[in-house]
């Protein structure tokens, strides 16, 4: 994999583990935690995104072929 690709991976990864931090504080996800136990579906799917786009921009790094 490109490095460059995978720098914006990991780049793109924890932006979004940020967002998905930062939405799961909001007034909207305190409401579906109380009713349901678990944040919003966009808040969960933020934070997912982020992980799989991280793990993939550090295998990518990690990866180098001489």
């Amino acid at each position: 994999m490109n490095r460059t690709i995978s720098l914006v991976l990991l780049t793109v990864g924890v932006i979004l583990i940020i967002y998905g931090v930062s939405a799961s504080n909001s007034i909207g996800s305190g409401f579906s935690r109380l009713f349901t136990g678990m944040p919003t579906d966009a808040t969960v799917w933020l934070m997912v995104g982020g992980v799989i786009a991280a793990v993939v921009g550090i295998v990518g790094l990690l990866s180098r072929k001489s």
